[in-house]
């Protein structure tokens, strides 16, 4: 019995000293989960249209092109703001790449 109040004593104290930001993303995790999730979407989303196309079939292309694009849109600001979070120059000239490319997906449908 005592063994197990002993045990339990410390249990209690290691999860009150250990800062609950261990359990939680921090802001920048939260940036960067959001950015390569809505990447990954947006890139599966145009490989589906293209598997589509080559199957002959042009069923809602447009529509998913642009959310494909709008979602490529809204990673690349989730990309910057992580950078402005870890208070390093993000790489400017690839991120407007990816924003012209992204923007042109979106008009040109």
């Amino acid at each position: 019995m005592k063994i197990f109040l002993f045990a339990s004593f410390i249990v209690y104290l290691v999860t009150i000293i250990t800062p609950v930001e261990n359990f939680a993303d921090t802001a920048l995790d939260v940036y960067m989960n959001d950015f390569y999730s809505k990447s990954n979407e947006a890139s599966q989303i145009l490989k589906e249209i293209e598997n589509n196309l080559k199957e002959g079939s042009r069923k809602k292309v447009c529509s998913r092109q642009r959310e494909a694009a709008r979602l490529g849109l809204l990673a690349n600001k989730s990309l910057i703001k992580a950078f402005e979070i870890e208070g390093a120059n993000p790489p400017m000239q690839a991120i407007k790449a990816s924003q012209q490319r992204w923007e042109s997906i979106l008009n040109e449908c």
